[in-house]
C-alpha cells in the first residue's frame, strides 16, 4: 500500500469555550445560576452589578425631619432642655419633652425582609429531645446512653438501630473508658463523674457497669425514659411499639383503651386490612368494639417526629410566568431570579490594545470573558423565553380547561418548531418552572407520551391520569370500579387503553385497588 498525502475540506462542530459556557448556563436552575454569577463576580473584576444609585438614607431622613420641624413649629431648642431636678410623681415623658417627629419613627428601613427568615426558629427532632434531656436529672452514664439513643432516632421518631446493637456498641466503647477493676484513683474520678454510682467494695466499682460491662437493662431503662418525652410515641422500634407507647400515656378511663392495646400489639396487620370478621373471631370482640378501638388508634400519630420541624421550607421560584391579557397568553421572564450585570467601564477604559504588559493582558482577558458571560446569559434568557412561549402556545387548552385537555407533547415537537436540538430543549426545561393561573409547574410537566384514540387521534398520558382521577372520585362507594371497568369506561370516551396501562396510571396516582378502596370506604 503506497503512502500519500491528501488535502480534504470539511466542516465539523467544535466545542469552543464560549459554547461550553453557554451550555453550562442553560442547564442551571435559578439557584445554581445565582451561585455561578456570584462566583464569576468574585473572579472577574471587569464584571459588576448594575444597581441604580439610591439616595443615602441619612440625607432623606434629615430632609424629612427638617420639613416636619418647620410644619410643627418645633425648634431644636425645645429638645435641648434639661430634665428638672424635682418632678411630680405622676410626671410623664411627654410632659417634659414633645412627641418625636413622624419622620424619626418612620425612618427608612428594610421592609422587604422575609418574615419567616428572621422570625422562625428551625428545630430538629434531635434538638427537641436533647433539650428535654438537659432538663431531666440523670447520671453521666445514663446521659451518655440517652444521647446515643437520641442520635439514632430518625426524622419520623423511630430508632434506626435495634436496642441490642446499640447496647453492644456502647458496651464495647465503654470497656476501655470504664475498666472492670478500677484502682483508687479511678474510683474517685468515676465517683465524681457518676454521683449516683455506689461502690460495691472498698476499691469501688461502677454501677451499672459491672465486671462484665454495660448491662442491657440499663439501656432499656434509659430508653423507656426517653419514650416519655415529647412528642408521644418517640424512640419506638416499630409502628406497633409507637402506638402502644401513645396508648400507655392515655388515661386508664379512656374508652376502648384495652381493646386498642390488644389490636396494636397483635393484630395490626388485620386492622390495616379492615378484616372485621377475622378480628372478631381471633379477639372475641364484637364489631362495634373493634370499630371503636380502631377509631382510637386512628387518633394516634403513626409518625410522631413529623410534628417537629426538621428543616426550612423550600420555595420554588418560577423562571417565567404566563398571564392572559386581552385574550392572548403572554409569557414573561422573571427578572428577579438573577442580578443584573454590566461591564466596569473604568477598568475597561484602562485596556490598551497594543500593550502586552502583564496587567494589560490580565484586563484584556477578563474583559473578553466578561463579554462572553453576558452573551451566554442573554442566550440563556432568550432560549428559555422561546421555549416557554412555544409550550404555552401548544398547551393553551390546558391553561383554559385543565389537565384533561393536556395535549401529547415530546421534545422533538418543540425542537422542530424552534429549529433547535432536542438536547437543548431538554436542558432548558430541566429545573425550570412556569407560573400559570393553575399553579407552578416544571416545564417538563407539559411533556407527556400519547395514547391512540378511537377517532385516530392522540391523547396525552397526563390527560388520561386526570380522567382516571375524576372517574374514581365519582365511583359508587359500595362498588368501586375495577381496572377492567375503568379501561372500558375510557374506551367509551374514545381512549384505547389496556387494563395494565390503567393499573400503571392508577399506581402512579397513588390510588389503591378497587378491593382496598371498597374496604376503606365502607369503614368510613
Amino acid at each position: 500500500m503506497k503512502q500519500s498525502l491528501q488535502l480534504r475540506m470539511g466542516q465539523q462542530l467544535s466545542m469552543t469555550p464560549q459554547l461550553q459556557q453557554a451550555i453550562k448556563l442553560l442547564q442551571l436552575s435559578s439557584l445554581d445560576l445565582r451561585l455561578e454569577i456570584q462566583q464569576t463576580l468574585y473572579s472577574n473584576p471587569l464584571l459588576e452589578l448594575a444597581e441604580e444609585i439610591e439616595p443615602e438614607p441619612e440625607e432623606v431622613s434629615n430632609e424629612q425631619l427638617a420639613n416636619e420641624i418647620a410644619d410643627n413649629g418645633d425648634t431644636p431648642d425645645e429638645w435641648s432642655k434639661e430634665i428638672p431636678n424635682e418632678l411630680p410623681v405622676d410626671a410623664q415623658w411627654d410632659d417634659i419633652y414633645p412627641a418625636a417627629p413622624a419622620a424619626t419613627s418612620s425612618a427608612p428601613s428594610s421592609d422587604n425582609r422575609d418574615f419567616e427568615s428572621y422570625h422562625s426558629v428551625t428545630e430538629s427532632l434531635q434538638d427537641h429531645l436533647l433539650w428535654q434531656l438537659n432538663l431531666t436529672p440523670m447520671s453521666d452514664l445514663d446521659r451518655l446512653i440517652a444521647t446515643t439513643l437520641i442520635d439514632n432516632i430518625d426524622d419520623n421518631g423511630f430508632l434506626e438501630t435495634t436496642v441490642e446493637e446499640l447496647w453492644q456498641a456502647m458496651a464495647q466503647s465503654l470497656t476501655g473508658a470504664l475498666p472492670a477493676a478500677p484502682g483508687n484513683d479511678d474510683v474517685e474520678n468515676s465517683a465524681t463523674e457518676n454521683p449516683s454510682a455506689e461502690p460495691s467494695s472498698e476499691e469501688g466499682a461502677l454501677a451499672p457497669s459491672d465486671e462484665e460491662g454495660l448491662v442491657l437493662e440499663e439501656v432499656l431503662a434509659v430508653l423507656h425514659r426517653i419514650q416519655q418525652f415529647d412528642p408521644p410515641g418517640v424512640a419506638a422500634s416499630d409502628l406497633s411499639d409507637c402506638l402502644l407507647i401513645q396508648l400507655n400515656q392515655l388515661s386508664p378511663e379512656t374508652p376502648s383503651l384495652d381493646e386498642a392495646k390488644l389490636l396494636s400489639a397483635q393484630y395490626l396487620d388485620l386492622v390495616a386490612e379492615r378484616n372485621f370478621p377475622l378480628l372478631s373471631r381471633k379477639t372475641g370482640l364484637e364489631q362495634d368494639a373493634i370499630e371503636a378501638a380502631i377509631r382510637l388508634i386512628q387518633s394516634l400519630s403513626p409518625r410522631p417526629g413529623e410534628c417537629i420541624a426538621s428543616g426550612d421550607a423550600d420555595y420554588v421560584v418560577p423562571d417565567a410566568s404566563v398571564q392572559k391579557i386581552h385574550g392572548h397568553w403572554l409569557v414573561t421572564l422573571n427578572g428577579d431570579i438573577a442580578p443584573r450585570l454590566c461591564i466596569n467601564q473604568e477598568y475597561a477604559g484602562l485596556v490598551q490594545r497594543a500593550n502586552d504588559s502583564k496587567d494589560n493582558t490580565f484586563l484584556r482577558n477578563n474583559l473578553q470573558e466578561a463579554r462572553w458571560f453576558l452573551r451566554s446569559l442573554e442566550s440563556r434568557n432568550d432560549t428559555l423565553l422561546r421555549v416557554s412561549r412555544c409550550i404555552v402556545e401548544m398547551q393553551q387548552e390546558f391553561l383554559e380547561k385543565g389537565p384533561e385537555a393536556m395535549k401529547p407533547l415530546v421534545l422533538a415537537d418543540v425542537a422542530e418548531q424552534l429549529e433547535l436540538h432536542e438536547s437543548t430543549i431538554s436542558r432548558v426545561t430541566t429545573q425550570k418552572y412556569l407560573d400559570t393561573p393553575r399553579g407552578i409547574f416544571e416545564l417538563k410537566y407539559f411533556f407527556s407520551s400519547h395514547v391512540n384514540t378511537a377517532a385516530g387521534g392522540e391523547c396525552s398520558s397526563t390527560a388520561i391520569r386526570a380522567m382516571l382521577k375524576r372517574i374514581i372520585a365519582d365511583e359508587p362507594t359500595s362498588k368501586p370500579l375495577s381496572d377492567s371497568k375503568l379501561a372500558t369506561l375510557l374506551q367509551t370516551e374514545g381512549i384505547q387503553v389496556a387494563r395494565r396501562t390503567v393499573a400503571k396510571y392508577r399506581e402512579s396516582l397513588n390510588i389503591p385497588s378497587s378491593s382496598d378502596r371498597k374496604r376503606f370506604k365502607q369503614s368510613h
